[in-house]
Parts: C-alpha cells; sequence; structure tokens
C-alpha cells in the first residue's frame, strides 16, 4: 500500500493567530470529508449522512489507516487558487475554506485556507511538492 495522505494548505500572507490557524486547519480537515457525503432524508425527521466508500479507495485506505495530514503555506490567495486548479485538473479532491471574518479580517469573508485529497501521496506532492511545512 502506498502512502496515503491530506495536505492543508494555510495562507501566511494573513498572519492569523494560533487559534485561527488551528480552527482553519480544522475547517478544512472536515470539509474535505463533509462534501463527500450524500444525505438521505427518507427517515422521518432524521437525516443519515454517508460516505460510499468504494473497496481499495485511497480514501477508504485512510480512514482505516492513521489519518495523516501535512500542513503548509503559501504567501497569497492567488497561490492557493492555483493550486486548487491544479490538484482539480488530475482528479484530486479540493475544499477551500472561507473564513466569515467575524474575529479577524474585519468582518470580511476570507479564504484561508485548501485541503487536498486524501489521496497518494505521490500524486498530491505533483501539486504541492515544492511547498514548505508550515
Amino acid at each position: 500500500m502506498s502512502d496515503i495522505k491530506m495536505v492543508i494548505i494555510l495562507r501566511r500572507d494573513l498572519n492569523m493567530r494560533t487559534g485561527k490557524i488551528a480552527a482553519q486547519v480544522a475547517h478544512a480537515a472536515m470539509k474535505i470529508l463533509l462534501d463527500r457525503m450524500t444525505d438521505d432524508k427518507s427517515l422521518l425527521n432524521h437525516t443519515r449522512r454517508s460516505i460510499l466508500l468504494r473497496n481499495g479507495s485511497p480514501l477508504q485506505q485512510w480512514l482505516d489507516s492513521q489519518f495523516t495530514k501535512v500542513v503548509l503555506y503559501v504567501n497569497s490567495k492567488e497561490e492557493l487558487l492555483t493550486l486548487k486548479d491544479n490538484a482539480e485538473s488530475i482528479k484530486l479532491y479540493t475544499a477551500l475554506i472561507t473564513d466569515a471574518g467575524k474575529t479577524e479580517f474585519h468582518n470580511k469573508p476570507t479564504i484561508t485556507a485548501l485541503a487536498i485529497g486524501p489521496d497518494y501521496s505521490e500524486k498530491i506532492d505533483k501539486v504541492t511538492g515544492g511547498l514548505p511545512l508550515l
């Protein structure tokens, strides 16, 4: 089995406080999984959310192992959006995080982070291989 990981990329140009960074990383890690869920509303007063896992898929292997995550950074919104486009062009899942701006960013919604994966490390590294660790 090849190494499988999720990568989360933060914008360092925003000078976020440590707590804000932690929250944005958590949001990205959650959103990329939640975006893959489907809703079954056929239950009375309930909604069942689930992910259909293909046997042996990178997501299934990742969920069955150590949930490896790597946090990297870029220095601009433009860099982050380019990475998103590059990842999607090779069929990687992405989740872009836009902070509401209530505690930082002067009440202005601001793109803060991007999650990619989980997928094979070699595939993700084609997009993020040159980025520095946070």
